[in-house]
């Protein structure tokens, strides 16, 4: 069965170009122009992916966001984010709410095809070993999905927690920007994307007293400290 993409957005030129474009690679597809109505129409029938625009009318993108990740029936869709907004706070939000990725307009559709595919492919990809990895007070349980610090559970999203996960299994060693995007979001080319960065930042705020673990590689990538 071809994956069902349900496509959230009020501008009918847009909303058509992602259809067609998805379509075309053999997708399903709905397209719904409100979060109210996409609301409704995935309580419904779930979709395997959602992608959403930000700025709808009644419910927007990051109300939609925060009311799907609350529900358990609908917390594991996955979620892109397209917006005309280019502020940080925005991007930040949506990924801090669960979001797993983002385009900002214009964008391209060939892009847009990549990452879906590329997150539908992360989701039924078989799990890793489920081996506790720590670093300093710094503790992750892979099989219980758990992050700690000094005792203390962090609450990470989906996409942080498997990009923290990469870093603590290669610890140590220098991880550039295009090997994260390929391993912890599955795209086998490279984008224009700052959602690495993005991700970092996020995580840094999170991790508290073991932020400065996560170190920069000036014009490389980064690196997590053993």
């Amino acid at each position: 069965m071809p994956a069902r993409v349900l496509v959230v957005e009020d501008e009918p030129d847009i909303a058509e170009v992602v259809r067609y474009n998805l379509a075309k690679v053999g997708f399903e597809v709905e397209l719904e122009a409100s979060g109210d109505q996409a609301l409704e129409a995935i309580r419904r029938r779930p979709p395997d992916l959602l992608v959403l625009d930000l700025m709808l009318p009644g419910l927007d993108g990051l109300e939609l966001t925060r009311l799907l990740k609350r529900q358990p029936a609908t917390a594991a869709i996955p979620i892109v984010m397209l917006t005309a907004r280019g502020e940080e706070v925005d991007r930040v939000v949506g990924l801090e709410l669960g979001a797993d990725d983002y385009l900002t307009k214009p964008f391209s559709p060939r892009e847009l095809v990549l990452r879906i595919k590329a997150l539908l492919r992360r989701r039924t990809a078989p799990a890793a070993g489920d081996e506790v990895l720590q670093a300093g007070s710094l503790r992750l349980d892979p099989a219980a999905h758990r992050a700690e610090i000094r005792g203390r559970e962090v609450p990470l999203t989906a996409t942080e927690f498997r990009l923290l996960r990469l870093l603590l299994e290669r610890r140590g060693r220098v991880q550039t920007r295009a090997k994260l995007l390929a391993d912890a979001w599955g795209y086998a080319e490279d984008v224009d994307s700052r959602t690495v960065d993005t991700h970092i930042r996020r995580l840094r705020r999170k991790l508290g007293p073991e932020a400065d673990r996560i170190e920069t590689v000036i014009g490389v990538g980064y690196r997590l400290r053993a």
